[in-house]
């Protein structure tokens, strides 16, 4: 049985480089969890855990259909309350917004053969085992970004302004502004990996 693996089929969206370049992403179909707060703290992780073992009760309805795959990378699309906070440049936002009050998507994104309908009995697998709170609130998302700019950063989170900076001198120079939420793509599985050995792609809609 062959095994898809979208970090392959999807190579340019899965890679960047330190270099802000312009290039275009979607449409594309994941399962996701919205939520608020602080991303070190319990409901973060326990939200990141709720989708992951989501995206695997799917994965297994696949096997059993001969269509198998690899479950791709963890993403994340980020905003605040502009009308609270006000507007912020995105390499100014991080110390600006307490963490609080960060509101986030997390993403996985999903094969061609996988269906909305999947999801659905997903979710009703993982809540009949009682396996996570969080499981309920799974929904599908479709999202087309159209044009962005993206950088890989390397290093710890605390650190992205520095590179969300290249990114603004890149909008700046090309006459371009921001066009949707900001999108991270994570290379590194965080809870796990060093901070000084974090691999993320920065995405920022423009046009």
């Amino acid at each position: 049985m062959e095994k898809t693996d979208l970090l392959k089929q999807y190579k340019p969206y899965y890679s960047a480089t330190a270099k802000p370049v312009l290039s275009r992403n979607g449409p594309v179909s994941y399962i996701s969890v919205c939520g608020k707060g602080d991303p070190s703290g319990p409901v973060f992780a326990e939200n990141i855990g709720a989708l992951y073992r989501t995206a695997y009760t799917i994965k297994a309805y696949c096997k059993k259909q001969q269509k198998d795959f690899t479950v791709p990378k963890l993403e994340g699309l980020w905003w605040y309350d502009e009308k609270k906070y006000g507007s912020h440049t995105m390499a100014a936002a991080p110390g600006h917004i307490p963490r609080e009050e960060w509101e986030y998507r997390l993403l996985i994104r999903m094969p061609g053969f996988v269906r909305a309908e999947m999801l659905v009995q997903a979710r009703e697998t993982i809540i009949s085992l009682k396996e996570m709170k969080s499981a309920p609130e799974i929904d599908w998302f479709v999202m087309d970004e159209g044009e962005v700019i993206r950088v890989l950063h390397t290093g710890p989170f605390a650190t992205e302004p520095a590179t969300l900076g290249k990114i603004q001198d890149f909008m700046k120079e090309r006459g371009l502004v921001r066009n949707g939420l900001h999108h991270e793509i994570y290379l590194s599985d965080f809870r796990r990996t060093a901070a000084d050995r974090l691999k993320t792609i920065l995405c920022e809609p423009v046009k």
